[in-house]
C-alpha cells in the first residue's frame, strides 16, 4: 500500500471528522510520552482481543493504511482451532475474500487511543476490520453493534448501559509452561486462593484482596475506564466491579478493554484472573455479568424507560416483553460458553427461566428505579462475564425493539421466580443454539450468514466437548460396568 496521503483510510473514507482530529493528535502523544510501540487490536468473534504491535516510527503509515491480518482469525473457536476449511474455494464461508487464509485490513479507531499504564512505553488502539476492497468484514461484531446502534438512533434513542461484572482473582502458583502442557487448548495454570470468601461484602475479605485490587484500580482508572465500585463477592477469591453508565459502543469497548487489562495486569504481578463463569475448582461460586440498560431520548436527553409515576414507561414495558420473549435464542449471545449454563440454577442468585420482577434477584430481568427518572432501568442477570460485549448488547436491543414494534406486554412480575410456569432458559449451549437457529427475529435482523457463522463456531466447541470423556463419566462407569 502507498504511504501517500491517499492511503487506505482516505480512499475508503473510513474516518469521520472526530477520528481525523484524534488521528492527527496521536503522533504528538507518542512523542510526548516517549512511546516505543502501539498495540493495534480488534475484538474477534468471541470478544477476545487480537492484533499486532506497531513500532512508533511505523505508526503514521498505519494510521493512513491500516495493518494487514489473516482472515483465519475469524474462523477460530475458543481453543484457537480453525473450524472452517479455509483452503477450499470460499474458505467454507462461500466468500472469495475468505479463500486461502488471505488478509483483511485492521484500521485503528483513533478515538480509542490510550497509553497502557502497566506496559512501559506502550500505546493501544482498538480497531475495525475491512477487506482489502474497503468493504467492512461482515463478521466484525463491533461493526454489527455499531450498525444496530445507528438504527436505534434513527428511532430517536441512545442505548445506555451500566456494567456489573463478577470474576475471580488467584495467586499464580504454576503457569504450566512445560512443552507437554501446550496444546489447543493449553493446560490451565495452577492457582491458589487470595481469600476464602463466603463472607459476602465483608470488609476483612476485601482487605485480603486489596493488594491486587489496588493495582487494578490504579491502572484501570489511568486507562480512563469509568470505574464505580470494587467489591468482595460471595465466593472464594471472587470480586465484582461496577462501572458508571456509558452510551452504546463505549460501554462495549470498555468491557473488552477491561477484561484484557485485568488479565494482563494480574499476570505481570504474579496473579491469575479469570472471567470463566464457573471455574472447575473446589468450593468456587459462579460469576455473572449483569447488564443494566435503558434508552435515552436523543432530543431531550431524558430516560425513555421512565414513566410519570417513576416506573416503567410503555416503551420500557414493550422492550422488557421482547427481552423475555427472545431470551432463549439470545442466550447464545448472553451465555456463549458450555460452562456458562452451569450457573443458571434454581434457587440461586441466577435465573433459570424468563421472568421479571421489580426487585428480585432470582429473576432474569430486574426492573429498578424509583423517584429519580434517570435511575429507571432493566437489569438482565442472565449474562456470563465471558460474553462478547458487542453481541450481548446487540441481542438486548434487537429483542427489546421487537417487543416494542409488536406491541408486546410483559406478563405479571414473578415474586417466586423459581416456581413460575414461565418458559425455562436453556439448560445447555446445545439447547440455546437450537433456539437461535429457530429464531426468525434474529435471522432477519442479523442475516442468515452471520447466524450460520456463529452456529458453526459454537457447534465446533460442542462437538469437541461431547467427544471428550469427562472425569465424571470415568468415575461413574469405569468400575461398576
Amino acid at each position: 500500500m502507498s504511504d501517500s496521503d491517499n492511503g487506505f483510510v482516505a480512499r475508503h473514507d473510513l474516518y469521520d471528522e472526530a477520528q481525523e482530529e484524534a488521528a492527527a493528535r496521536i503522533p504528538e502523544q507518542v512523542r510526548e510520552h516517549g512511546l516505543e510501540v502501539v498495540r493495534l487490536s480488534f475484538a474477534d468473534q468471541h470478544g477476545i482481543l487480537r492484533g499486532k504491535t506497531i513500532v512508533a516510527d511505523a505508526l503514521p503509515s498505519m494510521l493512513r493504511n491500516g495493518c494487514r491480518m489473516t482472515t483465519t482469525l475469524l474462523a477460530k473457536d475458543t481453543a484457537h482451532k480453525t473450524v472452517y476449511p479455509v483452503f477450499t474455494q470460499g474458505g467454507g464461508f462461500g466468500m472469495d475474500e475468505m479463500t486461502g487464509g488471505g488478509d483483511f485490513v485492521m484500521v485503528g479507531d483513533p478515538a480509542t487511543f490510550r497509553i497502557l499504564p502497566w506496559a512501559p512505553a506502550t500505546g493501544w488502539m482498538l480497531s475495525d476490520i475491512y477487506f482489502p476492497t474497503g468493504v467492512p468484514v461482515p463478521f466484525s461484531t463491533r461493526a454489527i453493534c455499531r450498525g444496530v446502534l445507528e438504527d436505534l438512533r434513527t428511532r430517536g434513542y441512545e442505548f445506555i448501559a451500566g456494567l456489573e461484572v463478577e470474576f475471580h482473582l488467584f495467586k499464580l502458583d504454576d503457569p504450566m509452561l512445560a512443552p507437554e502442557h501446550a496444546g489447543q487448548p493449553a493446560a490451565p495454570p495452577k492457582v491458589s486462593l487470595l481469600a476464602h470468601g463466603f463472607q459476602y461484602l465483608t470488609e476483612i475479605r476485601y482487605d485480603e484482596l486489596d493488594p491486587v485490587l489496588a493495582i487494578l484500580r490504579r491502572d484501570l482508572l489511568d486507562l480512563g475506564l469509568p470505574l464505580r465500585s470494587m467489591e468482595a463477592e460471595f465466593g472464594p477469591s471472587q470480586c465484582e466491579v461496577t462501572f458508571a453508565t456509558r452510551a452504546g459502543l463505549e460501554a462495549a469497548d470498555d468491557m473488552v478493554l477491561f477484561r484484557s487489562a485485568v488479565k494482563q495486569i494480574c499476570r505481570r504481578n504474579g496473579y491469575h484472573a479469570t472471567f470463566m463463569c464457573r471455574p472447575g475448582l473446589a468450593n468456587l461460586f459462579s460469576s455473572g455479568w449483569h447488564l443494566h440498560q435503558s434508552l435515552q431520548a436523543r432530543d431531550t436527553g431524558s430516560n425513555a424507560f421512565a414513566s410519570d409515576d417513576g416506573f416503567l414507561s410503555p416503551l420500557a414495558r414493550g422492550y422488557l416483553a421482547g427481552m423475555l420473549t427472545h431470551a432463549r435464542a439470545a442466550s447464545v449471545f448472553t451465555t456463549p460458553t458450555i460452562n456458562g449454563y452451569k450457573r443458571l440454577q434454581a434457587f440461586s442468585l441466577a435465573p433459570d427461566r424468563a421472568v421479571w420482577a421489580r426487585d428480585n434477584r432470582g429473576v432474569m430481568v430486574r426492573a429498578l428505579g424509583g423517584a429519580e427518572a434517570a435511575e429507571v432501568r432493566l437489569e438482565n442477570r442472565i449474562g456470563e462475564p465471558a460474553a462478547n460485549p458487542y453481541l450481548y448488547m446487540v441481542s438486548q436491543i434487537l429483542s427489546g425493539l421487537d417487543g416494542v414494534d409488536r406491541g408486546l406486554e410483559p406478563p405479571d412480575p414473578s415474586d417466586t421466580p423459581y416456581e413460575s410456569e414461565a418458559e425455562t432458559l436453556p439448560r445447555s449451549l446445545m439447547e440455546a443454539l437450537q433456539a437461535l437457529d429457530d429464531s426468525t427475529m434474529f435471522r432477519t435482523a442479523l442475516g442468515d450468514r452471520f447466524i450460520d457463522y456463529i452456529q458453526t463456531l459454537k457447534q465446533a466447541e460442542v462437538s469437541r466437548f461431547l467427544a471428550t470423556v469427562t472425569d465424571w463419566e470415568h468415575r461413574e462407569y469405569f468400575e461398576i460396568f
